[in-house]
C-alpha cells in the first residue's frame, strides 16, 4: 500500500531521512510530503513514531475517472468494509484538477453515495476523512489516518504567542544533527518545544505515546499489535537540556509542559535575558533559537539589537558549541556576526516563510 505522510514543505527530504532512519520503505518525495510503501501496521508506526510527520494518508484505491458515472461505477466496487466499519461514521472531502471531472462537490456526492451503498454512515462532523483526489482523471481515494495534526501530541497545554510547532522543531532539530547524544539550550524558550523535543529524543520517547489517531476507528485496527507497539521503553541519559527566557510566565509554561511530558527531571529552565546566557556545565552541543522576527511579532527594526546582543553572547562564551537560528530575515540573522552557512530553504511556519540558518562549531 502506498502511505503519503505530509510535513512542512520545504522540509520533505528531511522527514524522508527520518523515515529511512526508521526503517520504512521510502518510494519517494514530492512537495509537501514523502511517499512511502508499507502496511497497516506502517500506517501506525508513522503516526505513532515519526516527529517530523503532520498528516499521514493510506492510500487504499485509486483508478481513472473520466466522468461522473465513471466514478459512481468503480467507487461501488470497492471493499469499503475492509477499511471502514458502518458503526463509524465518514465525511468525505473532494478536490479535483485539470480534470473531466472539475466540480469537487458532484465528485464528493458521488463517493458518499457509494458509501452508503455500502452500508456506511455520513456525517459532517465525523472524524474519519476519506479524501477524493482527482488530478489529471486519475481518481486517488485516501483515508486520513490521523485525525488532529500530529505536532497535537495530547502533552502541552500551554504555549506562549508564536509557537514553533512540534513537527517543525523535530526537523529543525534533525537538519542541525541533533541525534540525541548532546546537550541543547534555548536561550528564547518560550513554552519550551524545542528544549522538550530534544529532551525526549534522547530518552526514546514516542512522540505519538499520549494521544488517540482516527486510524483506530477503522475496520483494519489491531488493538492489541498497536499496544506493543507503544510499549517501547524509555532509555537513560546523562544529558540535560536548558532554556531560558526573560519571560517568567513562559518559564512557567515550559516547566509545567516538560513535566507532562515525562522528561522534566531533563529539563532546566531559568529566567534570563539574552545579553546574560552562559554555557551549561558539561560537553558543548547544539544552541537552537526561534527569536522574535517581524512577520511573526512586529516590526523588525528594533530586533537587530537583540540579535547582535545573542550573536556576541554566543561567540565569547560558548565555544564549541553549534547554533541553529530560524528567522525570516536574513538581516536579522546576519545581525548576529555568527559564521553562518547558506540558510535551508523556505518553510512556511503560519504563512511566513522562515529559514534555519547553521554555524559550524564555533572557535
Amino acid at each position: 500500500m502506498e502511505i503519503f505522510v505530509v510535513t512542512a514543505p520545504g522540509l520533505e527530504a528531511v522527514l524522508a531521512d527520518e523515515a529511512r532512519a526508521a526503517d520504512f520503505a521510502v518510494a519517494g518525495t514530492i512537495p509537501g510530503g514523502v511517499t512511502l510503501t508499507g502496511d497497516w501496521p506502517d500506517v501506525w508506526r508513522a503516526n505513532l513514531t515519526l516527529r517530523g510527520a503532520v498528516r499521514v494518508l493510506a492510500r487504499v484505491a485509486s483508478f481513472r475517472a473520466m466522468h461522473l458515472a465513471q466514478l459512481d461505477k468503480r467507487a461501488g466496487k470497492l471493499p469499503w468494509g475492509d477499511w471502514l466499519r458502518p458503526d463509524r461514521p465518514v465525511r468525505v472531502e473532494a478536490t479535483c484538477r485539470k480534470s473531466r471531472i472539475y466540480h469537487d462537490r458532484a465528485a464528493a456526492q458521488r463517493m458518499e453515495g457509494a458509501l452508503r451503498d455500502a452500508g456506511l454512515t455520513l456525517s459532517p462532523d465525523a472524524a474519519i476523512v476519506l479524501r477524493l483526489r482527482i488530478e489529471d482523471d486519475l481518481a486517488t481515494i485516501s483515508l486520513d489516518t490521523s485525525g488532529p495534526s500530529l505536532h497535537k501530541r495530547g502533552l502541552k497545554e500551554q504555549v506562549n504567542k508564536a509557537p514553533m510547532r512540534e513537527t517543525l522543531a523535530a526537523l529543525f532539530l534533525r537538519t542541525c544533527g541533533y541525534d540525541g547524544t548532546e546537550p541543547v539550550l534555548d536561550p528564547m524558550c518560550g513554552s519550551g518545544t524545542f528544549v522538550i523535543e530534544a529532551a525526549e529524543i534522547a530518552r526514546g520517547l514516542l512522540p505519538g505515546r499520549a494521544r488517540t489517531f482516527a486510524f483506530e476507528d477503522l475496520a483494519t485496527f489491531d488493538a492489541g499489535a498497536f499496544a506493543a507497539m507503544k510499549a517501547v521503553a524509555p532509555r537513560g541519559t546523562d544529558l540535560r537540556f536548558h532554556g531560558s527566557d526573560r519571560d517568567q510566565g513562559a518559564i512557567a509554561m515550559a516547566r509545567a509542559n516538560a513535566d507532562r511530558a515525562g522528561i522534566g527531571d531533563l529539563c532546566r529552565f531559568e529566567m534570563k535575558p539574552i545579553g546574560d546566557i552562559v554555557p551549561p556545565e558539561g560537553p558543548p552541543g547544539l544552541v537552537i533559537v526561534n527569536p522574535p522576527y517581524g512577520g511573526r511579532i512586529g516590526a523588525v527594526g528594533p530586533l537587530f539589537g537583540l540579535y547582535a546582543t545573542l550573536g556576541a553572547r554566543l561567540k565569547d562564551g560558548f565555544a564549541g558549541w553549534r547554533v541553529g537560528l530560524v528567522t525570516s530575515e536574513p538581516k536579522l540573522a546576519h545581525a548576529t556576526g555568527l559564521p553562518f552557512a547558506p540558510p535551508g530553504p523556505f518553510v512556511d511556519h503560519g504563512g511566513i516563510k522562515i529559514r534555519l540558518w547553521q554555524t559550524a562549531a564555533l572557535s
